[in-house]
């Protein structure tokens, strides 16, 4: 994803506003297993049909999932490529932190390195 472009920010910001709600999450996972219907998706929760509709629009607005048409259903789709995009965004923060502690990791061995033959030497005097 390239941050500079305003549209793909746009994209990201509505992708993690729609992941902050715990009941699209939930949606999101159930749909990892395969399409859904709008009733089979309502089904868990306490929650009206039409709320988790409004849950869905809000979704499908972020792009994380797509509506069809099956003779008289209406399945939801999860769409892959819209949560690749933000893992490959996590992941390029992810790996920058992991780097730092790796370094860090580095220079803490060399310091407790350092100690130790210090010690050693202190000891041997």
């Amino acid at each position: 994803m390239d941050e500079t472009d305003p549209a793909a920010r746009q994209r990201l910001d509505r992708a993690f506003q729609a992941l902050s709600d715990s009941v699209r999450r939930a949606i999101v996972a159930r749909l990892s297993t395969g399409p859904a219907t709008v009733n089979e998706l309502a089904e868990p929760f306490a929650i009206t049909t039409q709320a988790v509709s409004r849950h869905i629009h809000v979704l499908e607005e972020a792009g994380l999932v797509t509506r069809s048409r099956d003779a008289q259903r209406r399945p939801v789709h999860l769409c892959a490529g819209a949560l690749e995009e933000l893992t490959s965004w996590i992941d390029r923060y992810r790996l920058i932190a992991e780097q730092r502690f790796r370094t860090l990791d580095t220079v803490l061995g060399d310091l407790a390195a350092a100690g130790t033959s210090t010690h050693q030497n202190a000891n041997q005097e």
